[in-house]
């Protein structure tokens, strides 16, 4: 998995880098021009925000695998290994405590 992992975010990080590019030339372009197509620019930027999204994931994913955690904390993201219970980072709980219930037989 961590070689998938790999070449995904390589090929995302490409795509990204190239996406911003162009979006950066063609904001350009239509500046000299005196001709602004918000549509466009808005259109370009919102698929470089979702390789944006798709990337950090990714990152995330890899970082997990590569740190032999078992996740990471929903509060501030750092990596945590099977048997914490609180974040050495930020302190916030890992797991929440589980409110018994009472059955009747």
């Amino acid at each position: 998995m961590s070689q998938d992992l790999q070449r995904r975010r390589k090929q995302l990080s490409r795509e990204f880098a190239e996406r911003q590019y162009d979006l950066g030339g063609l904001a350009y372009e239509m500046a000299i021009r005196d001709h602004m197509r918000l549509d466009v620019l808005v259109r370009c930027a919102a698929r470089l925000q979702e390789l944006d999204a798709e990337l950090g994931e990714i990152e995330r994913l890899v970082r997990l695998d590569e740190g032999g955690a078992s996740g990471a904390c929903q509060s501030c993201g750092a990596l945590h290994g099977r048997a914490s219970f609180y974040c050495w980072q930020c302190g916030d709980e890992l797991v929440q405590p589980v409110e018994p219930t009472m059955t009747t037989t």
